[in-house]
């Protein structure tokens, strides 16, 4: 490994004389700081420092070198990716979101610690491709690691872990209500040692690049099954097998994402060997839950990075001397300086949620945070576009303009309510399992009512409210 960046005591980032400016090292919750190490705390200057300095000043650079025109921008390849790729791995930031405690391919951090470090990753459009720890692929790399056979992982885990490849995701189908993963509806056959695969899937993220050389899909193999959870199965498909289409690439209010992009697929007897079953057949559910869990936590860790991002730029148009609506600058007024404080405590609470969701996948699994990770999965997109919404309402016209990233920052957000589950989804799970306590709930609250009735004849007290007046004006007349 390649010497990191040797970042001294008393060394600035960027301006320079800026003290009042605090290393990321340095901002982490205090309550979250126990369970860092200093390893972490010292990767998490250089994934701060690297992303400041380095991916964002790309990510113009990069969205250029993509080019014009759909066959182009989804064919291309812009070197400046693999620069920043070389350099990162130069620094030891690589495949840092497996975590420690659950594999041995990762490099060697918690979740906890990743999501402090993800939060830097998510203000740049390049820096988590960069540091081999992007959408979808690090979902996919964790369900090779955790459910893969050993032949599995090496045709495909090993060139994802080294960034030679990407991957896709195909869950979400366009004929049925995806929501519902009982629905999900593309047919998977056995014919002798083959599985024969009929149907269509979008949203497919990943598929337009042409380094994607594996898709993880998700199918219905048991359709017959009494049990709805046990007729779908998952099976990885190599993106060149006979029979696979890549129909069109689907726009996110506008916006292509090329090259990776997100993909209406068709699969017509598509044949894939029984090896490539992720697991075994009917486990369709248990693969894609283990999978979603540590991915909604990804998500929202990153959206964190995006809100404080447009935080930056917030603060930025308030202090900018050309602009001065009505005479004055933007800080002056008190409603900007209302919404900014706002954004402030509303950016703080999201990322206590995240780290606590972090912290119970650490301490145990994705499926004991089950409650922790829904949390965050509802309660950060929604923060992330309020942040990003004030931003963009302080720039004006060019915060919806590609002159800001705003607006794309806005689009992004705006998808993290509807993937790896709607937000309806989750609340409606999470109202469930709280209600769940309503009936002691309603036994415990008239308990202590008659506790206290009892506490009163103790004390020799008939039970009155204390603001009782009983006033009369007159007697009615009868």
């Amino acid at each position: 490994m390649s010497v990191p960046y040797k970042i001294e005591a008393n060394e600035q980032m960027l301006l320079g004389n800026q003290t009042q400016q605090l290393r990321a090292s340095q901002k982490i919750p205090i309550i979250a700081r126990p369970f860092v190490s200093e390893r972490a705390l010292k990767t998490l200057d250089i994934v701060e420092k690297f992303v400041e300095e380095e991916c964002i000043p790309a990510d113009p650079i990069y969205a250029q070198q993509i080019g014009e025109g759909v066959v182009a921008r989804f064919s291309a390849h812009p070197p400046i990716m693999e620069d920043l790729k070389k350099r990162a791995r130069e620094l030891g930031l690589w495949n840092m979101f497996l975590p420690k405690n659950h594999f041995k391919e990762g490099a060697g951090f918690s979740n906890l610690e990743y999501g402090l470090m993800a939060e830097y990753l998510g203000r740049s459009h390049t820096a988590s491709e960069a540091t081999n720890c992007a959408a979808p692929d690090t979902g996919n790399m964790e369900v090779f690691a955790k459910y893969g056979t050993q032949a599995q992982k090496d045709r495909w885990l090993t060139p994802l872990l080294e960034g030679k490849m990407r991957s896709a995701f195909l869950m979400t189908e366009p004929d049925v209500a995806s929501s519902d993963a009982t629905n999900i509806s593309l047919s998977m056959r056995k014919e002798g040692n083959e599985w024969v695969l009929n149907g269509s899937k979008w949203w497919s993220s990943g598929a337009g690049d042409p380094r994607c050389k594996v898709y993880v899909v998700m199918g219905k193999s048991d359709p017959n099954n009494s049990s709805v959870y046990k007729q779908q199965s998952v099976m990885f498909v190599s993106a060149d097998t006979p029979g696979i289409t890549i129909e069109r690439m689907l726009s996110v209010y506008g916006f292509d994402d090329a090259p990776h992009g997100h993909g209406h697929i068709t699969f017509n007897n598509v044949r894939v060997p029984a090896e490539n079953m992720c697991l075994g057949e009917g486990r369709g559910f248990e693969v894609i839950q283990g999978r979603l869990g540590p991915g909604r936590i990804h998500h929202a860790m990153r959206s964190i990075g995006a809100a404080e991002k447009a935080q930056e730029y917030f603060l930025a148009r308030m202090n900018d001397p050309r602009k001065k609506p009505f005479g004055k600058q933007l800080y002056e007024h008190g409603v900007m300086l209302e919404r900014v404080a706002r954004s402030r405590i509303e950016i703080d609470t999201a990322r206590l949620t995240v780290l606590n969701a972090a912290l119970m996948i650490d301490s145990k699994d994705a499926k004991f945070a089950l409650k922790e990770i829904a949390e965050a999965k509802v309660l950060v997109p929604q923060i992330a576009l309020e942040v990003i919404d004030r931003a963009v309402q302080a720039y004006g016209g060019a915060g919806v303009s590609q002159d800001t990233p705003l607006a794309n920052m806005w689009s992004h957000g705006r998808t993290m309510k509807i993937v790896d589950g709607p937000d309806e989804v989750h609340l409606i799970q999470l109202g469930r399992n709280e209600n769940k306590r309503g009936k002691w709930l309603l036994e415990k609250i008239e308990w202590q009512k008659k506790k206290g009735d009892e506490m009163a004849k103790a004390y020799g007290m008939t039970r009155k409210d204390v603001l009782q007046l009983n006033r009369e004006h007159a007697k009615a007349k009868l």
